[in-house]
């Protein structure tokens, strides 16, 4: 069904080169076709399109992306008339103009939600496409900017901020900078940039721009409704996670490092005697026997199977790291580059970081495992399932440095099995998880977690979970956490948590960083995953011998002690609780740390809210943030009665309170009469 240029109106002439395209429908989807330009609009789930647009042809199927191949069937309306088109998908109406402009609208009442806006009369459009080469080029994706809106998601980062209007943030993986390109509006919509191109996003107060620095086409997903609908329509779009096991509920030990099994088993040991309750504990780096081996190195670990089976009996999970690193001393290493398992370069050596490795005086040049080669992960998987899962039974993994981490991360000369670094380099880590969830399942495993630096959309569909990196250990670091977890909320990744007390440093004998920890201790107990690890004071440097400090709850002093005692039992208490809202994620699509505008969208205060959050639909936390405070004021969402879950007393929401919080309360509110043992 065709609409020809001629029955279509006019454009301006102040264009350089006014184009009247032609629109078609196609499959169910809308087409555009102007010169030498195709624009694509399908169909893609309940309330929700998908835009493409390419030059010279078609677009183009088949490329990396976050979308899953089977997409939601749903119901569409599509009418050619008047030199226009409109595509209506449940909420959402999709309108394009003659001229191939886009512009979305409430299906019930016409009102805008997001429109493409051309970046000056004479030229560019809304869309750009400078050649950068061999049919990619750096697209260029303008809409307009609104007055008052507020924009929330894209991943995970570091700037403190919740509502990101006004950033311009680079669409690149980086310790403690997690890019997953979906955004939330104020305005009603949600849009996922469906590339993992490196570039950038500009979220100015003259207009929204999206920007790949190399790639094929523009490719975009778009949803209308309250942010608890999208988040429901986003991760049916880009899958939904799975359900966590009930041992990952619970606290987790850690520290850089525990060096050996003895040592790691001390640990284990003593929180049982204690009577503390403890669900996992993690050995990490340098277990190895050289850097990509992944196996236990017999000198510092020499009976696995002995410490896996205690563990077990003290009711504990052990979690192993695996790096995706591979040394040239590594048994791996010669094979894999034979066989093309690494990620290549467009110029120069294969190697893509200088690390420390066992047996040798100096660092040595490291390669990657290229993450988006299915051989690849097929053969990393091999060993590490017959150097970890089929001998001791180990079945969670820590997979750190997953960005990966390139000294220097030029990624124009990285070649992926997936294509050119800046076409697909934002797409590793996911693959990654993805490595270690298809090769448990295969295994027969049905509980799957694996603790990831980094992510990218869709990986929550992996069983990854997220911490936020290598941070600081002040009150401003902590501050900053609950805006980047906020946030990882609304990117669609509902298993999220820090290194409680931070990783950088932190004397366990300094009474200011005490305090610090007692309060990220709290924090870290009503955060999805609960997880004590840092590089405590006085540490090594880097390298195979290397270990920190002291990072137990018994290490930090007798009063931290007793209320870090006290958070764990909390954690303990809430664990069914815990489990009720995993549910929720792995079936609806739902995050665990809610922003109040989540559950309150009515309500506009709560768009404005960062600093405290809902933990599950009934339970509202408002961590101490300031070093000293013994007084916390927090704003209560309108719409529902809360009650001070440790003194009983109830407001009426709509309005700030200031309650207690003395050094060993973290103020809690619980929602309309819940009732969760938060009180002992």
């Amino acid at each position: 069904m065709n609409q020809p240029a001629e029955n279509q109106p006019q454009v301006s002439l102040a264009q350089s080169s006014p184009t009247v395209g032609t629109f078609r429908e196609r499959d169910g989807a809308l087409e555009w076709s102007g010169r030498t330009e195709t624009l694509r609009i399908d169909p893609w789930g309940p309330d929700a399109v998908r835009v493409r647009a390419r030059l010279s042809g078609p677009v183009l199927e088949g490329l990396p992306g976050a979308l899953l191949d089977e997409r939601q069937a749903t119901g569409s309306t599509l009418e050619l008339r008047d030199g226009e088109a409109r595509l209506t998908v449940g909420a959402l109406t999709v309108e394009v103009s003659a001229e191939g402009l886009v512009r979305f609208t409430r299906t019930d009442d016409g009102g805008e939600l997001l429109a493409e806006e051309r970046a000056h009369f004479w030229w560019p459009g809304p869309r750009l496409y400078t050649p950068t080469g061999n049919g990619h080029h750096r697209l260029e994706q303008r809409f307009a900017a609104y007055d008052g809106e507020k924009l929330y998601g894209l991943g995970q980062h570091q700037h403190g901020l919740f509502d990101q209007k006004g950033a311009v943030l680079d669409l690149i993986q980086r310790n403690a900078e997690v890019t997953i390109p979906v955004l939330t509006s104020s305005r009603g919509y949600t849009l996922l940039w469906n590339s993992p191109a490196i570039g950038r996003v500009e979220l100015a107060g003259n207009g929204t721009r999206w920007v790949a620095d190399s790639a094929r086409q523009i490719d975009y997903w778009i949803t209308a409704g309250t942010p608890a609908d999208a988040q429901r329509r986003y991760s049916a779009a880009t899958g939904r996670t799975p359900m966590l096991p009930a041992w990952a509920a619970g606290f987790w030990q850690c520290k850089l490092r525990y060096r050996t099994q003895d040592e790691l088993l001390d640990v284990a040991r003593e929180y049982k005697r204690r009577g503390l309750p403890l669900s996992v504990i993690v050995c990490d780096f340098f277990h190895w026997t050289h850097l990509g081996d992944w196996k236990f190195d017999p000198a510092e670990w020499p009976d696995p199977a002995a410490m896996q089976a205690e563990l077990a009996g003290l009711g504990v999970k052990l979690v192993v790291s695996v790096w995706p690193s591979v040394s040239p001393l590594s048994e791996n290493h010669q094979l894999m580059e034979q066989r093309g398992y690494f990620i290549g370069t467009e110029y120069g050596p294969m190697a893509h970081a200088d690390w420390p490795d066992k047996q040798v005086a100096s660092t040595v040049q490291v390669a990657f495992y290229d993450a988006t080669n299915p051989e690849a992960r097929d053969f990393l998987w091999s060993r590490v399932k017959d150097n970890y899962l089929d001998p001791y039974g180990i079945s969670a993994f820590w997979l750190d440095a997953c960005e990966p981490e390139l000294k220097p991360g030029f990624s124009e000369n990285l070649r992926y099995h997936a294509g050119p670094g800046l076409e697909v380099g934002n797409l590793y880590p996911r693959e990654n998880a993805r490595t270690f969830y298809e090769g448990l399942l295969a295994a027969g495993e049905t509980e799957i977690v694996s603790l990831n630096r980094s992510a990218w959309a869709g990986s929550q569909r992996y069983g990854a979970a997220l911490w936020s990196g290598d941070i600081g250990t002040d009150f401003a670091t902590l501050r900053r956490q609950i805006a980047a977890g906020l946030n990882t909320a609304l990117s669609g990744i509902p298993w999220w948590n820090t290194d409680i007390g931070g990783f950088h440093g932190g004397d366990p004998d300094d009474p200011a960083y005490r305090e610090v920890m007692v309060r990220w201790f709290q924090f870290g107990a009503l955060s999805p995953l609960m997880r004590l690890h840092g590089f405590r004071d006085p540490g090594l440097p880097l390298g195979p011998d290397m270990t920190g400090g002291p990072n137990e709850v018994w290490s930090y002093g007798e009063e931290a002690g007793a209320i870090m005692e006290k958070y764990l039992r909390l954690r303990e208490r809430l664990k069914p609780y815990v489990l009720d809202v995993m549910r929720e994620a792995h079936e609806e699509g739902l995050p665990v740390m809610r922003p109040l505008l989540l559950e309150f969208p009515g309500d506009q205060a709560a768009w404005s809210v960062d600093d405290a959050y809902l933990f599950g639909p009934d339970l509202l936390v408002a961590p101490v943030l300031t070093a000293g405070a013994t007084a916390r004021t927090a704003y209560l969402p309108a719409g529902a009665r809360w009650t001070d879950a440790w003194t009983g007393k109830t407001y009426e929401g709509g309005a700030s309170v200031t309650v207690d919080a003395p050094l060993d309360r973290i103020p809690l509110f619980l929602r309309d009469g819940a009732l969760l043992p938060v009180a002992e």
